[in-house]
């Protein structure tokens, strides 16, 4: 009778093992790890603070603004001159023969148009080398965008106005660290603080090209 309990009871341990062991299921398998995921460092220039503060946009503006004071000095030259002739045919106009009239009036024309010629000569080599000192300024400004840009590793390298940038933490402007790449000047620190790069804003004087001589 003992030999008999023993044995039901041995099974029901069998039977309470199998029972809990097939509840419990197969072992999950290991989930992989994921990669941590890398955020790209994208940056952003103001390139007409670059061309305000920067050592190269300085020695341009400097370069143009030279040019136009010497453009400036021959057409004042050339008004003072067209006032004089005007001043003396109006003054002396009536002691001269109608010949000699009509020769200074012809002479004043003549000066008067080419006044005006150089003038609009002057302004459009003018346009022309602004052009080209701020393309050279910008191939220089982008060699150091590109150098800074591999250095620190990052994806891109935007302008901030033609990209339309809506918003940016102060972190992301490296305007400053690209101009200070390219050697700030005493000069460039004193520009003024809108980031406006100079421009031929006025056009040469016409040579005072506006008042004939009265008849």
């Amino acid at each position: 009778m003992k030999a008999a309990v023993a044995a039901v009871v041995a099974m029901a341990a069998v039977v309470m093992l199998v029972s809990g062991t097939a509840a419990q299921g197969p072992a999950p398998a290991a989930v992989p790890a994921v990669p941590a995921v890398q955020t790209s460092k994208i940056g952003y220039i103001d390139v007409q603070r670059v061309l305000a503060r920067s050592a190269a946009g300085v020695a341009a503006r400097e370069q143009l603004e030279k040019e136009r004071a010497a453009i400036q000095k021959d057409m004042d030259g050339r008004r003072v001159e067209l006032e004089k002739l005007r001043d003396e045919i109006e003054k002396k106009g009536a002691l001269m023969t109608a010949d000699a009239r009509r020769e200074k009036q012809e002479v004043f024309e003549r000066k008067r148009r080419d006044a005006a010629r150089a003038a609009d000569d002057y302004q459009k080599e003018l346009e022309k080398k602004e052009g080209q000192l701020l393309q050279k300024v910008l191939q220089e400004v982008g060699g150091v965008i590109e150098k800074v840009g591999k250095e620190k590793n990052y994806y891109m390298i935007v302008e901030k106005r033609n990209a339309g940038v809506l918003y940016a933490s102060n972190d992301a402007d490296l305007t400053d660290e690209i101009i200070r790449a390219m050697i700030v000047t005493p000069e460039a620190r004193r520009s003024s603080d809108d980031g406006q790069p100079s421009r031929v804003h006025s056009r040469p004087a016409r040579g005072g090209a506006g008042r004939h001589p009265r008849g």
